[in-house]
């Protein structure tokens, strides 16, 4: 089954693998393994919002599994509801996994930096 936009274009080729290696991302901090409630939509609300979680929090962002694959370089809002927080963020990778879902990172601004200390 296909991924498709709105003008009907294959959003497929959009999902491609990345590197996992530290120096192909440059990372300096760790990630820490947190299964967080999330909603992800996209700041013109052109789709619904789309429930997820996360795998691993950053102080600078976080990897989300998600049904269907998001372009990278596009913006997006993620908002967990549990703690009422809602931050705009920028997708940086999308893969898909074994599992047929995206594992999609999201990096946010540095004004959100204590957000993934929730628990």
């Amino acid at each position: 089954m296909g991924y498709f936009n709105l003008s009907g274009r294959s959003l497929e080729v959009m999902a491609a693998s990345v590197p996992t290696s530290r120096s192909y991302y440059g990372r300096s901090e760790g990630r820490i393994p947190q299964k967080l409630a999330a909603e992800l939509s996209q700041p013109d609300e052109s789709l619904p919002k789309e429930r997820a979680f996360t795998e691993n929090v950053s102080p600078h962002g976080a990897r989300v599994t998600t049904g269907r694959p998001w372009r990278p370089g596009f913006r997006v809002l993620i908002t967990f509801p549990e703690y009422d927080v809602l931050s705009q963020g920028r997708i940086v990778y999308c893969q898909r996994v074994e599992s047929g879902e995206f594992c999609i990172g999201i990096e946010l601004p540095p004004r959100v930096q204590r957000w993934w200390k929730f628990p």
